[in-house]
């Protein structure tokens, strides 16, 4: 692959750093990034992604965007609202780059078409908004053997991580075993959100999946980022494997991918 003088215009900035350089920039271009939901977390993954040449970036929503998401899910429009996410989506990703691929899935994540969807992409981002989906998607990343990224925001508050069981890591069930009850969870229409949370934890996402595109700087596999808006901390905790998961120990029950 040889970057067009275009390219090397449009992607100069990434060129220039050393950790990156031409070749960084041919990974990014060949590239396949699945985002899960194009919400608060999904619109400044998507937006970075695209920004930074990432060559095909598949989207998975069936919701609409409505006007009470526009406070925090910057890549839809007031002119977006009673649409597709993921159609407002490819409005606003193909604004930023028109060259990179975007992929749209207007269907919900279930256990039917998980692992058929995931295995096109060489990573999964994970900008979903209920547990139910998340285990389901680290299930299926986990039997497709693909890095997950996987962040979530609630009101003043964000938790990153990595997952990469198939390299030794842990997974999102030796963390947390099994889903909580549903009346134990607050989502953000009870419990609130500041908008600007899930720009930053949006952003922080983004900028694992290029790294581990890249292959650059230190994983987060093995470790969880706790962020705290309200006095702008951070608490890195190390995560080990299970050695009682579920999943992913030489003791795993669940020995089947989701169907």
């Amino acid at each position: 692959m040889t970057l067009s003088e275009d390219q090397i215009e449009r992607y100069a900035r990434h060129i220039h750093l050393k950790e990156v350089g031409v070749e960084g920039q041919k990974k990014l271009l060949a590239a396949k990034v699945l985002v899960i939901g194009a919400g608060g977390l999904g619109s400044p993954l998507i937006q970075y992604l695209t920004a930074a040449g990432v060559g095909t970036v598949g989207v998975v929503d069936d919701d609409t965007v409505d006007l009470s998401n526009l406070q925090r899910q910057v890549l839809h429009t007031t002119g977006h609202v009673g649409t597709n996410k993921v159609e407002s989506a490819i409005d606003g990703a193909r604004a930023i780059n028109p060259e990179v691929k975007i992929v749209p899935h207007k269907e919900r994540l279930t256990a039917a078409n998980a692992c058929s969807l995931i295995s096109g992409y060489d990573v999964v981002a994970d900008g979903s908004d209920n547990f139910e989906t998340r285990f389901l998607i680290n299930d299926a990343s986990f039997f497709d053997k693909k890095t997950l990224v996987s962040a979530a925001v609630l009101r003043f508050d964000g938790q990153l991580s990595t997952y990469k069981p198939h390299a030794g890591g842990p997974c999102y069930r030796c963390l947390y075993p099994e889903p909580p009850p549903p009346d134990d969870v607050w989502t953000c229409a009870q419990a609130g959100i500041l908008g600007a949370v899930a720009g930053v934890m949006g952003s922080l996402q983004a900028t694992e999946v290029l790294k581990e595109i890249l292959g650059i700087g230190d994983s987060m596999a093995g470790r969880l980022l706790i962020y705290d808006a309200l006095d702008l901390s951070t608490r890195m905790v190390k995560v080990k494997p299970d050695p009682g998961c579920v999943l992913c120990s030489d003791q795993a029950t669940i020995t089947a991918a989701p169907t």
